[in-house]
């Protein structure tokens, strides 16, 4: 897995227009998936992403077992696993000599329901003003920061076991009955209401 993380940053070179990442930071971001299976009674439910397993759950307070992270502790982890990671390359990439990242990060619902996820780098290793400056600017441009801080579009496809229309029908629908304060926090009005993933 090393070698190949290596050969992909010094493969790469090409700038990437959509994320604004030395393409040497970003190798891998082109296509990803995942499948999300709830299969119990409770709130459990579990992960596939390529060959990698792991599960989220919610707390007990919300109805949950707490067994794993929260949706929003995934979300909160894939944000700063993004930018360690990203820092990590590029810093590797120019030979500074950067020890350890750590992503501090947190979110926070005013009463108004506006979401914001705040964040915190600390950088250790013998960098000079002008790696750390660049490292950190590099951190606001990583692929999943983006994503999520100028909102990634999601698009609703069809349910394999019904029919086409049907299922766009009912996705118009939702999305007619949602909102403004709804939509513009980002999550549907019975997360907002339940005050689950929080």
């Amino acid at each position: 897995m090393e070698n190949s993380v290596e050969n992909a940053v010094d493969t790469a070179v090409e700038p990437i227009v959509t994320t604004g990442v030395p393409a040497a930071a970003d190798p891998y971001v082109r296509s990803a998936a995942a499948v999300v299976t709830s299969t119990g009674e409770d709130h459990r439910v579990d992960i596939r992403s390529g060959h990698h397993r792991l599960a989220a759950d919610e707390p007990e307070s919300a109805g949950g077992r707490d067994t794993a992270t929260t949706p929003v502790g995934l979300l909160l982890s894939a944000v700063g696993s993004c930018t360690a990671i990203t820092l990590r390359m590029y810093a590797g990439r120019k030979g500074w000599p950067l020890d350890t990242v750590r992503v501090h990060l947190g979110y926070e619902k005013g009463p108004d329901s506006a979401v914001r996820i705040t964040r915190r780098i600390d950088l250790t290793g013998e960098l000079d003003a002008t790696q750390r400056a660049r490292l950190l600017e590099i951190a606001d441009r990583t692929p999943v920061t983006r994503a999520v801080s100028q909102g990634t579009p999601i698009v609703a496809q069809p349910d394999r076991h019904h029919p086409a229309d049907a299922t766009t029908r009912a996705v118009a629908d939702h999305a007619a009955d949602r909102t403004p304060d709804s939509t513009a926090a980002g999550t549907p009005d019975d997360a907002k209401e339940t005050g689950r993933h929080e």
